[in-house]
C-alpha cells in the first residue's frame, strides 16, 4: 500500500502541488499585497536613483561599456538593503546563460540572509540553464525555509531534469500527512516539521498562487505589484518571451522596435531577446536604455550589453 501511495503521489507532486497550494492565496493576498505595496515604493524610489558616477556610453568604449554593465549588475545583486534589486538583478544575471562570472553571483545569492533573494537566486539558476549551478541549488534542498526548499527542488525537476528533490516534493504533497522521510525513497533531506503547519502552508501558498516565476521585476506578488504600479502588461511581456522562441530576423527587427515602447516590462523582455542574438551592431540600440527611468530595464541593458559584446559563454543545452 505504502508503494502505491508514493507512486500516486509522484505522478501529481508537481503538476497538482500549486492548485493545492494556491488554495490558500486568496485569503491571504489583502496582508501580502499591502507589504508588496511598501517594498514595492521602495524599490520605486531606487528606480529614479541612477548608478553613482554614470559616464555617458557615447564616450566609452565596447570594453568600458561592458566593465561598466558588470559594475551595475554586481552592485545591485548585493545590495542587500534593497532586496527588490537583489532579485531584479538576478533575472538580468540569468540570461548570460554559463558566463562564469554572472554564475558566481547567482550562486552567491543563494546564501543570502533574505529568502526571497534566496528564492530569486535559485529560479534564476534554472533560466540561466547551466549546469554549474545544479549542486548549488540542491545544497537548498535543506533550506530552513520552505519557500526556498520547494523552489529548489521545483527547478532541479524540471530545468536541470534533476530529481534529487523527489522526497521533498512528495512530502509537501503529502500535506499534513507527516509521512516518514526515511521512507520515502530513502529520503535524505531533512524535512522540517514546519513545512506542515498551517502558517507554513499559507505562506508558501501565497508565494506559488502568485506564480513562483521570476522576471524583470523580481517574482510573487511584490513583482505583480511593482509592475502594476509600473503600467507593465504582463500578456505583452509573455507574448514576447513566447515570440522569442522563434529566432528569425523578423523577430529580432520587432524586440528591436520594443526597446522603444512605452512599458517598462516590455523593454526590458525585449532586451533580454536583443541580448540573446549575441549581434555586436545591436550594442548602440542598447547604449540609451543605459539611463532608462526604471531600475530593471538599466540592469536589462547591462545584460543584454555583455551579450551582444560576446561576454558570454552559452550552456550546453542552449546549443544548437
Amino acid at each position: 500500500m505504502r508503494l502505491l501511495r508514493i507512486s500516486s503521489v509522484r505522478r501529481v507532486a508537481v503538476c497538482g502541488v500549486l492548485p493545492l497550494l494556491a488554495i490558500t492565496f486568496w485569503a491571504s493576498i489583502a496582508v501580502a499585497q499591502d507589504s508588496a505595496s511598501s517594498s514595492s515604493a521602495g524599490s520605486q524610489g531606487q528606480d529614479e536613483k541612477k548608478e553613482t558616477g554614470s559616464p555617458r556610453a557615447a564616450d566609452m568604449s565596447p570594453a568600458e561599456m561592458v566593465q561598466w554593465s558588470w559594475r551595475i549588475l554586481t552592485d545591485n545583486v548585493q545590495d542587500t538593503k534593497h532586496f527588490e534589486n537583489q532579485t531584479q538583478a538576478l533575472d538580468a544575471l540569468s540570461s548570460l546563460g554559463a558566463n562564469a562570472k554572472a554564475n558566481g553571483l547567482i550562486a552567491a545569492a543563494m546564501k543570502d540572509t533574505n529568502l526571497d533573494v534566496r528564492t530569486a537566486a535559485v529560479l534564476a539558476a534554472g533560466k540561466a540553464k547551466s549546469r554549474t549551478l545544479v549542486e548549488p541549488v540542491k545544497e537548498l534542498l535543506d533550506d530552513a525555509e520552505p519557500q526556498v526548499m520547494y523552489a529548489a527542488a521545483t527547478t532541479l525537476w524540471t530545468q536541470f531534469k534533476d530529481r534529487s528533490g523527489e522526497d521533498l516534493l512528495e512530502d509537501i504533497a503529502a500535506g499534513d500527512r507527516k509521512a516518514n522521510p526515511t521512507l520515502v525513497k530513502g529520503a535524505k533531506h531533512d524535512i522540517s516539521r514546519t513545512l506542515h503547519s498551517p502558517s507554513a502552508l499559507t505562506k508558501l501558498g501565497v508565494t506559488t498562487g502568485a506564480g513562483l516565476v521570476l522576471g524583470p521585476f523580481g517574482f510573487s506578488v511584490t513583482a505583480i505589484e511593482y509592475a502594476r504600479k509600473n503600467g507593465s502588461d504582463s500578456a505583452r511581456v509573455k507574448s514576447i518571451e513566447l515570440l522569442a522562441e522563434d529566432r528569425t530576423a523578423d523577430v529580432r527587427d520587432q524586440m528591436l522596435s520594443a526597446l522603444d515602447d512605452k512599458d517598462p516590462g516590455v523593454r526590458a523582455a525585449a532586451l533580454r531577446v536583443v541580448g540573446s542574438y549575441h549581434r555586436a551592431q545591436d550594442g548602440k540600440r542598447i547604449e540609451p536604455l543605459f539611463d532608462d527611468a526604471k531600475l530593471p530595464v538599466r540592469l536589462a541593458a547591462a545584460a543584454a550589453y555583455i551579450n551582444c559584446a560576446g561576454g558570454v559563454v552559452r550552456a550546453k543545452s542552449d546549443r544548437p
